[in-house]
């Protein structure tokens, strides 16, 4: 495995490897590599010649009151893990070499970006589908595996794929989970023993809402499971705010308000909510056949 730093380095490479009808298959991450990390490359693993992971904490994804100088950050253990998984090469640059003095270019997704997350990270997803599409034009991939427990940035880079004609196929993965069925994210590092142990009531608020959904004769009304999702998150003493739980169509995050007009597709359930000034994020999509 080799490590790379600089862009044009990383361009040189696979310009060579793609002159040879190579496969590059890619895994964009922040670091602090957890196992749904490691299952993305497993998946690209199987599928590709060249496997390439990025290792970049991306400053334009954070807002002026989150956590970037503060985001977990370890290297030499990523390297590591990295290694156990086969990985080809790290690009692993700086912050000055993607974003330069006087860097003025960024890429805006409409409408989508506007709601759930979009709604209380404003430009969040400026700076994902910035970054995405720059590791994109640097690495230029056949194919990129993301994870499906941040559903809208896949709508979203998606959606930049197809409007910009990015010749990169964009592959999912489930969302990987602990035991008690919460996400596995770099955040959870953050959580002290009782934020930890409450956290368990994401994943079961979103499975209620499925057994509700697909039991027949049951109330069905989507406003009143998400009062029912509501009092079951807050009724954990240390929950300090539930910020959205939002029902959407899966492919364009439309919002889906009634399953009166909507009986049948792929439903997203998607929710985020704070333990102390712990924020998370989680979804699962549910198969309506009313």
């Amino acid at each position: 495995m080799k490590i790379l730093h600089s862009v044009r380095s990383v361009q040189k490479l696979t310009s060579q490897i793609r002159s040879e009808g190579k496969v590059i298959g890619f895994v964009p991450t922040m670091g602090y590599l957890h196992e749904g990390h490691l299952s993305l490359m497993r998946t690209a693993r199987k599928k590709c010649n060249y496997l390439f992971v990025s290792i970049f904490v991306n400053p334009t994804q954070f807002g002026p009151n989150e956590d970037f100088s503060k985001y977990p950050r370890d290297f030499r253990r990523d390297r590591l893990l990295c290694e156990k998984e086969k990985v080809d090469f790290i690009f692993f640059p700086d912050s000055e070499k993607m974003y330069p003095e006087n860097y003025s270019t960024y890429v805006e997704v409409h409408n989508i970006t506007e709601i759930l997350e979009g709604s209380h990270r404003p430009r969040h997803f400026r700076g994902v589908a910035t970054i995405v599409l720059k590791l994109f034009n640097i690495i230029q991939p056949d194919f990129a595996v993301f994870g499906q427990k941040d559903a809208q940035q896949v709508a979203v880079i998606r959606k930049m794929v197809s409007d910009l004609n990015v010749n990169t196929k964009i592959i999912v993965n489930p969302t990987v989970r602990e035991e008690d069925g919460l996400a596995m994210s770099s955040r959870n590092v953050y959580l002290n023993g009782k934020q930890r142990k409450d956290a368990s009531v994401l994943y079961k608020a979103l499975k209620y809402a499925e057994r509700k959904i697909l039991t027949p004769g049951y109330n069905r009304d989507l406003g009143f499971i998400k009062e029912q999702m509501g009092k079951l998150i807050k009724s954990r003493p240390t929950v300090t705010g539930v910020d959205y739980i939002s029902f959407n169509r899966e492919d364009n995050l439309q919002e889906v308000t009634s399953l009166k007009n909507f009986k049948k597709g792929r439903l997203l359930i998607s929710l985020a909510v704070r333990f102390g000034k712990i924020r998370l994020i989680d979804n699962i999509v549910v198969s309506v056949n009313l």
